[in-house]
């Protein structure tokens, strides 16, 4: 599986997030490429899931794969429902 977090410039909020979902993933055993790029980057990018915050998820929404919204980059509880949300983890997890 290979997921994307995805900020304005692709450089520190998408990294904070890259990690907190690494963090998260890892907590529950499931084993995922994570990488963090800007928006426009990831526009074009094939991923089978992206997480951005709610002033992007309208450029990204052309994208084949689901995309879900997390916008406290640290709140590991709010990545895990948004996760959970994209069947990525089970619900409760």
């Amino acid at each position: 599986m290979k997921i994307l977090t995805v900020c304005g410039l692709g450089m520190g909020s998408s990294l904070i997030l890259k990690m907190n979902v690494e963090t998260v993933l890892q907590k529950n055993g499931i084993q995922a490429s994570v990488e963090h790029m800007d928006v426009s980057s990831a526009s074009s990018a094939q991923a089978d899931l992206v997480i951005t915050n709610s002033e992007l998820v309208d450029n990204l929404r052309q994208l084949s794969c689901p995309v879900v919204v997390v916008n406290n980059y640290i709140d590991t509880q709010e990545i895990t429902r948004a996760l959970a949300q994209a069947g990525v983890l089970k619900e409760g997890a």
